[in-house]
């Protein structure tokens, strides 16, 4: 009989993971994913069209909370931890559940999960979510195509829509986000990379994503979500840590295996970041990877319009998942109302509705300012009514795109930007050089 199997995860990793290492495998049977983190995601079928000949029906997806009577009730032998951005602490009260219900608990390699690649690859990922991978990824890509490389683009997976319609997809032009029916989310890691004249690909499979990339790439970027390791076998392993959550590169999965594994070492935001956070990672790097090159480098704010905000009430709109499981407590938006003088900040939890309200529950510690949550059309539509009913002057928008030309704000709103520069050397100029 063969091994049943659950994997754990968040509608990235886990697929990931089954897609390289389960699907083809007739000794192991993955009977369920459960999911987390993503809203909306559970209730729903891996299916059959991506599942493989050993799935007809496909695999069913549960909410996480189900997963102890889904181990009795599927007869699992197996359980395998497969989603990022949660503490070393957090993984083994699951590993504790998983073997208190009788079933092992496994972690997924590198080794086994990596697709490997015809051309050079070059990841970025992080330690932690929201530590500045995105601008990163832009720098690198912007240099090695002023060497005269086809640089593409791979994003880490955000399929929060049709599955098998988002198998492959390719973004060239803004019209692609709207053919895709991209979520607030989507359009943050892709629109900015369309922006500046790039393609990235992003989807569901992503060994025939690959295959699609090469096609036109002489190097492929690797641009990573949350914390999680690449799946491409790379070439040059670039990973950015955040001194704003100083000591987190050693206590949060999979970053720290990030951060051991890392060629490249970038400590960013050190123009914002107390100077005892940037000596901790320092020292986390010389004691865990000690042969790292280290960058340091800055994220420069950037406001159109700043002298709107001095003396007015604000309301700052950051990045979601940073605030939600990267567990930020302020960011650009935040920065950029202190630095140019603003009255107050505005908390908008009194006057959230509907999905936003649940976030606020779900995530009590995230603090005065407002994620963009924008998984879906509901939330989107309830990211637009909080920001009505919010009694500020001026809103913020700190997130990596224009939500002005998403949703309707009915009040001024200044965009926020931030862009990675580069302190002192080496460089990444220097050490894509070398690359």
């Amino acid at each position: 009989m063969p091994t049943r199997v659950i994997i754990m995860g968040a509608a990235g990793r886990d697929f990931h993971n089954f897609n390289t290492v389960f699907r083809d495998d007739a000794s192991r049977r993955v009977v369920a994913f459960t999911a987390t983190q993503i809203p909306n995601i559970e209730g729903r079928r891996y299916p059959p069209e991506l599942a493989g000949r050993l799935y007809p029906e496909g695999v069913p997806i549960h909410p996480e909370e189900d997963l102890p009577g889904l181990v009795r009730e599927l007869g699992a032998d197996e359980v395998v931890f497969a989603y990022s951005d949660v503490s070393h602490e957090t993984v083994m009260h699951k590993a504790s559940l998983v073997l208190a219900c009788g079933a092992d608990f496994r972690l997924v390699g590198p080794r086994a999960s990596m697709v490997e690649a015809k051309v050079p690859v070059v990841s970025v990922c992080a330690v932690r979510t929201g530590a500045g991978k995105s601008q990163t990824t832009r720098r690198v890509l912007r240099l090695l195509r002023a060497k005269g490389r086809r640089a593409v683009a791979i994003r880490h997976p955000m399929p929060y829509g049709d599955l098998v319609r988002q198998r492959v997809q390719r973004f060239a032009a803004l019209e692609d986000l709207d053919r895709h029916r991209c979520t607030i989310e989507e359009r943050e890691e892709y629109e900015p990379h369309i922006a500046e004249g790039g393609v990235i690909y992003a989807g569901v499979d992503y060994a025939a994503i690959l295959a699609e990339a090469e096609k036109e790439a002489d190097v492929v970027v690797w641009d990573g979500g949350n914390n999680d390791l690449p799946f491409y076998r790379s070439d040059l392993e670039i990973v950015v840590a955040d001194p704003h959550r100083a000591g987190h590169e050693r206590t949060y999965h999979p970053g720290e295996a990030n951060l051991r594994r890392a060629h490249v070492v970038v400590i960013n935001k050190i123009d914002s970041a107390a100077p005892e956070g940037i000596d901790a990672v320092r020292r986390s790097i010389r004691e865990l990877n000690p042969g790292a090159i280290v960058v340091e480098a800055a994220s420069p704010l950037s406001v159109d319009g700043a002298e709107q905000i001095r003396g007015k009430r604000v309301l700052a709109v950051e990045d979601g998942p940073t605030l939600t499981h990267g567990e930020m407590t302020y960011g650009a938006g935040v920065l950029a109302a202190l630095r140019h003088g603003a009255a107050e900040i505005v908390d908008p939890r009194p006057y959230t509705v509907g999905t936003l309200a649940d976030t606020f529950r779900k995530y009590p510690g995230i603090g005065t300012l407002l994620p963009a949550m924008g998984y879906g059309e509901e939330q989107m539509r309830d990211l637009e009514a909080t920001i009505a009913r919010t009694p500020a002057d001026v809103v913020l928008v700190a997130t990596p795109i224009d939500l002005r030309r998403l949703i309707r704000i009915d009040k001024p709103a200044l965009r926020v930007g931030y862009e990675l520069q580069e302190i002192g050397k080496p460089d990444l100029a220097d050490v894509l050089a070398r690359f």
